[in-house]
């Protein structure tokens, strides 16, 4: 194992896979002579070269539709937006094309191409530059949407995302650009859809995913020191979900709380407790508690924020209140 940061697991991921296959080319604003807004494709021009390593005017809309257009033409790109808020200008792309190309086309045309970025808020960015969008792209037939929270998930989901023969979303995040954790040093991947029990236990269920669930790890150490044992379940890919993944834990535990930096209406965490209720109905001995952030524009001032974005302090809040402490 080697320890290495997010940024770079996602640069060696991008790497490997372009060597091995020269179909695939990188493409979107700064991602070449600036190595990345984020340093996330570094070096990867110099070895590459300007063909397969493009900088982009600031158009996501066309360079989206650039993107879907030679994905359906033999070609696997990967389009790098430097924040999913921008993904909004070319969202016609990726849900009227990308999305639905292999349907409307009777399958004569696949679409493999991976749209890349950050997502969710990165301090005081203010409103339009702060929204997590994971359950929009989610609610899409045709796309995949995953989300990692660490380094060794993100390479290994990436280099898979990149092999997939339809369009997956790849949703990454400012703020974790610069966290640091082991990764395998020879070839891995991680399949697409399957969950990981990031922490065991018995008390309750805590699913999570992408850099909020850092405070699920939080939470879990602050409760462990009461004897309150949580088990903490990383999606890493949001669709498909791994359904299996989290009715077996909460059929274990008998408690649910769904952690997501997201708007309370309508989102994973809506999808996640109608699951459970549905199909573990007579398992839960307490109802299910979501925790997103407030049902407003992400604020800029700094106290506001932080009353806005969930907190450790609101899932120990949680726990307690499922188990009747």
């Amino acid at each position: 194992m080697k320890t290495i940061q997010f940024r770079q697991a996602i640069a060696e991921a991008m790497t490997e896979e372009m060597r091995r296959d020269e179909s695939i080319y990188l493409m979107g604003e700064e991602v070449a002579e600036y190595n990345g807004a984020y340093k996330a494709s570094k070096g990867m021009l110099d070895e590459f070269g300007p063909d397969r390593v493009l900088d982009t005017p600031i158009s996501e809309l066309g360079f989206a539709g650039i993107g879907v257009g030679s994905a359906m033409n033999g070609n696997r790109p990967i389009i790098e937006f430097m924040t999913f808020n921008f993904a909004l200008v070319g969202i016609d792309q990726i849900i009227n094309n990308a999305a639905k190309i292999r349907q409307m086309s009777g399958g004569q045309f696949n679409c493999p191409i991976v749209f890349r970025g950050p997502t969710g808020s990165a301090g005081q960015l203010a409103a339009t530059h702060s929204q997590a969008f994971e359950s929009w792209f989610a609610n899409c037939p045709g796309l995949k949407v995953v989300v990692p929270s660490n380094p060794n998930d993100a390479k290994g989901l990436l280099k898979m995302a990149i092999r997939d023969d339809d369009p997956v979303i790849f949703m990454e995040s400012e703020q974790m650009y610069g966290d640091k954790g082991e990764v395998p040093e020879g070839e891995y991947t991680i399949p697409l859809g399957v969950a990981e029990i990031k922490r065991e236990g018995k008390d309750v269920t805590i699913v999570s995913f992408g850099k909020i669930i850092k405070e699920a790890y939080k939470a879990a150490d602050e409760l462990e020191k009461e004897g309150i044992s949580c088990e903490i379940i990383d999606l890493r890919t949001v669709k498909p979900m791994d359904r299996e993944a989290i009715l077996k834990s909460v059929k274990k535990t008998n408690r649910l709380i769904v952690l997501e930096e997201a708007w309370p209406f309508g989102n994973v965490a809506t999808e996640i407790t109608y699951l459970v209720q549905s199909e573990a109905f007579d398992y839960l001995d307490a109802p299910v508690i979501k925790i997103n952030t407030a049902d407003t524009p992400a604020p800029y001032s700094p106290v506001l924020l932080e009353e806005w974005i969930p907190n450790y302090k609101d899932v120990v809040k949680a726990v307690k209140k499922v188990l009747y402490k």
